[in-house]
């Protein structure tokens, strides 16, 4: 696939996510009970309701909401590759959702679009299609994917491609990063701290700036498995 992939027309994403609630004590407590039957197999003994909310409910997308996506495309000017990078980000999940799916259908609509994300497939294309749908919202073509074949299903992911059937390896977008030599800014937070910096900093401008880091490190990412040059930083441009 990636020798016939028309780099032009893959769009590029990271999101970032937070629990709908900041504590497992704001839930209602019918969402405090479904919490606790969700996840005792995984919590055992090992963690309370509540412990484990602050360790995990915000990368489940029934107790989670998406507070920034960003995208970008690559493109071709005076022979050189150039990047464009957009970001949906704010409080409120459905009109992120809903400028992220008109963007798909005005111009990642076409049987050649592709969605490519650093685990994607587990994480971010199924994210982003649940809270879509518990938003009331359609879902756009590129995710609406049931009943398909898997080589009908326009996702590429950089971390599945990096495993080559070894589906027992996990490897972080920081470290593939580091084995190409692909620059990328100090980190200035991670994963683990974006719930904090959202409802405690309420710095959503720290949140893109992080998300907008990752979408910029997939693209030069399957630039080098493709054996292309990476995209020069004077060629990178913010929309």
């Amino acid at each position: 696939m990636l020798e016939t992939l028309s780099l032009n027309k893959v769009l590029f994403l990271d999101i970032e996510t937070v629990p709908c609630e900041y504590n497992f004590e704001e839930l209602s407590p019918i969402f405090q009970k479904l919490w606790e039957e969700k996840t005792a197999w995984q919590r055992k003994e090992e963690f309370t309701p509540s412990e484990y909310y602050k360790k995990k409910a915000g990368v489940m997308a029934e107790f989670a909401k998406i507070i920034c996506i960003s995208v970008g495309y690559l493109f071709t000017e005076k022979g050189e590759s150039h990047f464009r990078i957009k970001s949906f980000y704010g409080d409120n999940e459905k009109t992120i959702l809903k400028e992220f799916n008109h963007l798909l259908k005005k111009k990642f609509n076409d049987d050649l679009s592709v969605l490519c994300a650093h685990n994607g497939r587990e994480f971010d294309f199924p994210f982003i299609a649940r809270r879509t749908l518990i938003n009331g919202l359609k879902l756009p073509k590129l995710l609406d994917i049931a009943g398909k074949k898997p080589w009908d299903i326009k996702h590429l992911d950089t971390m599945e491609l990096w495993r080559f059937g070894d589906y027992k390896n996990f490897t972080s977008i920081k470290l593939l990063a580091a084995l190409f030599d692909i620059p990328t800014p100090k980190d200035d937070i991670d994963g683990s701290q974006v719930a904090r910096v959202y409802y405690e900093e309420k710095d959503l401008e720290r949140i893109k700036i992080y998300c907008q880091k990752d979408t910029l490190t997939v693209a030069q990412l399957l630039l080098k498995y493709k054996g292309k040059d990476l995209i020069k930083e004077e060629n990178i441009e913010f929309v």
